[in-house]
């Protein structure tokens, strides 16, 4: 055997060593956890999951999935289930104060511009069929969380919440827009959070008189908006968005994760911005949709941010998904992309043989100039999702009636669902 052979075996030997003891510990089970874990234990590495709330999460509103999300679904073998837990929305209906539609446009631009790879799916589903492929081969703990972390050049020794504490080659957060991880890495988190202005809700309710099958139907006035949506065994999901030029501050603090958090106050918050005033158009639905919202217990509420860092790791500890680049909820992609950036950052690992500074500075230089081009994007499109002003809400209505002229649609949707990323093998 030649020493070049004998070095190349050595090499090997030692990569072999090395993966076997590499253990990384990811800070939430959304999406970016899941399928992180996923990757790093098909590369030969140990993931362990925790997660703060006490199981799995279910529900959540629904999303559009395609691109960059939906190639990696597609690696993983997931898109016959997303299909089979996913919903066939036809159409958006805009409706005026009576119920009377004021403007639609159909599916039919996105089926010619992405063919079949495109479905929409609650994201808790989406969540699911991600944490199934992992659920009998990672360690999960749910019910608690990271306290403190201190690292150096041999490893992270973390300490928790209600367990004993554990040492681990690398830790991840993919712990949200409201990151333990993140906060814990770096002083003044809020210089990060970029606010774009709105907050979002959603909650579901059963038994809803209107269903309007296949349809996802919406309310605009200037800085509201409701839209409804059917979902199965007769249930309606609620989707709300509502300007306000500073964030709230009594409502600043962890909402989605946080048990303790003031639902009452929130409720009361979404009942003063769309109950009728003489000054503004309510809908006619709206006196049905709050007695659901007062009786309502999976609401979502949560502020519509960005997350901008100046760099996504220091030094064992790295963030991935919403915790290191969140586009914010009305980018309509933050799911796919923390599939995707979970993915690279796997990759990168392999590829570095398990080198963290090496892999991190890899998987930001590839990943981050996409981020910062989709958070432009969000940035230009949340006023047109949500306008301010009765003319902009106008100018909606007019794109959407001249969007039933194919080329026109096919313009815009080929804009608007351009990911201009090529995923690496």
């Amino acid at each position: 055997m030649t020493p070049a052979s004998n070095r190349a075996r050595l090499n090997v030997l030692q990569l072999i060593s090395f993966m076997l003891r590499k253990t990384i510990l990811i800070s939430g089970a959304g999406i970016a956890g899941p399928t992180l874990a996923y990757w790093l234990l098909r590369r030969g590495f140990t993931p362990v999951l925790i997660e703060r709330a006490p199981q799995f999460r279910e529900g959540g509103y629904i999303i559009d999935f395609w691109g960059v999300g939906f190639d990696v679904a597609e690696r993983m073998g997931l898109i016959s289930a997303l299909r089979s837990a996913g919903y066939v929305i036809d159409r958006l209906e805009l409706v005026a104060a009576d119920g009377r539609q004021r403007s639609a446009m159909g599916a039919n631009a996105f089926q010619r511009t992405l063919g079949d790879r495109f479905l929409s799916i609650r994201r808790g589903d989406l969540a699911h069929a991600i944490y199934s492929l992992i659920d009998q081969d990672v360690e999960t703990i749910f019910g608690d969380s990271i306290r403190n972390m201190q690292q150096d050049g041999e490893g992270v020794d973390v300490t928790f919440e209600h367990r004993p504490a554990r040492t681990f080659d690398l830790v991840i957060g993919a712990d949200g827009l409201h990151s333990q991880v993140r906060a814990a890495l770096f002083d003044r988190q809020e210089a990060f959070q970029r606010y774009l202005g709105y907050y979002t809700a959603s909650f579901s309710t059963s038994h809803y008189p209107k269903r309007n099958e296949h349809a996802y139907l919406t309310f605009a006035a200037p800085g509201r908006q409701i839209s409804r949506y059917a979902l199965r065994d007769d249930r309606t999901a609620f989707f709300i968005v509502f300007e306000s030029k500073t964030m709230l501050p009594d409502l600043t603090h962890d909402l989605t994760r946080d048990q303790t958090r003031d639902i009452a106050a929130q409720k009361q918050i979404l009942r003063q911005k769309f109950s009728p005033e003489p000054s503004r158009e309510q809908w006619i639905e709206w006196p049905e949709i709050e007695k659901r919202l007062d009786l309502c217990e999976d609401l979502y509420f949560d502020s519509v941010s960005q997350i901008a860092l100046p760099a996504w790791s220091q030094g064992r500890i790295a963030l991935v998904g919403d915790a290191a680049y969140c586009p914010s909820l009305l980018a309509g992609e933050g799911s796919a992309f923390a599939m995707a950036g979970a993915y690279i950052l796997a990759g990168e690992l392999d590829k570095a043989a398990g080198d963290h500074t090496r892999a991190f500075a890899a998987y930001q230089s590839r990943f981050r100039p996409f981020i910062e081009r989709k958070q432009k994007s969000a940035r230009a499109f949340a006023s047109s999702f949500a306008p301010k002003t009765s003319f902009g809400l106008f100018v909606r209505d007019l794109v959407l009636r001249m969007s039933s002229a194919p080329f026109v649609a096919d313009f815009l949707m080929s804009r608007f669902t351009d990911d201009r990323l090529t995923l690496p093998d």
